[in-house]
């Protein structure tokens, strides 16, 4: 299984400004705590080991807060000057990385993908990146994918209403070896000139999952985290001394 993970955290957060001023998007608080603990919290329980922190606007936030309260975390940080695009940043990232397969997520979507299966499908492939898929009904905010028979990506699609399909998840399983052979710019789009641009050619999979997701980024879906949150901790308050976060992790699936 990959044990390497990559934490996207550097955007600029400017559709969540309205209710969380001053912070990156990740460290919007949830009773307390920032948002990326439960993506912390959520890839440790998936058993993965090294994570690369992938960092931009207000990265002294992120540090501190990690550096704080995980101290026996193995991790490093990359950090963005200028603005690198999801490409770029996943690039720079992946200099850091020890094995040769990383997942990568976003610090600012929570996404209860199985990534043993995950794994274990990339390497099983040789892939060159396996995207963790959410099957969705009735949405707009994200574009559909499209699968083959054998799982390989068919198509991304643009925008617009659903009624039924699966949405890029936002968790990917990555060769590092492939993004390095490709003549990518400094800065770029992972979506649109890795993946999009590599459809029909790379070896691209997508495994759909049906874990609980959420991606924050916007004012609206940051209040209905808190509130499943906050729905899930007060069903199961009779377990007074287990870990709110560890608590509301193992009640995602069921």
């Amino acid at each position: 299984m990959i044990k390497t993970a990559i934490i996207l955290a550097g955007g600029l957060g400017t559709r969540l400004r309205s209710a969380v001023a001053d912070l990156p998007k990740c460290m919007a608080p949830v009773d307390g705590t920032p948002f990326i603990g439960f993506v912390i919290a959520f890839l440790k329980k998936e058993g993965i080991e090294q994570f690369i922190f992938s960092l931009g606007y207000k990265s002294e936030a992120i540090i501190g807060y990690v550096d704080a309260n995980y101290k026996e975390l193995h991790k490093k940080y990359v950090i963005e000057t200028t603005q690198l695009g999801t490409g770029g940043a996943i690039k720079a990232a992946c200099k850091k990385a020890e094995e040769k397969n990383a997942i990568v997520v976003n610090g600012d979507t929570l996404f209860a993908a199985n990534l043993k299966n995950l794994s274990l499908f990339h390497e099983a492939h040789t892939a060159d990146c396996t995207i963790a898929l959410k099957a969705m009904k009735d949405f707009d905010r994200y574009g559909a994918v499209e699968l083959n028979a054998d799982n390989s990506i068919k198509a991304f699609n643009e925008k617009k209403f659903c009624t039924n399909g699966t949405i890029n998840g936002g968790i990917y399983a990555l060769s590092i070896a492939d993004l390095f052979t490709g003549n990518y710019p400094e800065v770029f789009s992972f979506e649109k000139e890795y993946l999009e641009k590599n459809t029909g050619n790379k070896k691209l999979y997508g495994v759909v999952n049906d874990g609980y997701f959420i991606d924050i980024g916007i004012p609206e879906d940051y209040q209905r985290f808190q509130q499943d949150y906050s729905n899930t901790i007060t069903k199961n308050s009779s377990n007074k001394t287990a870990d709110t976060t560890e608590k509301f992790l193992k009640e995602l699936n069921t």
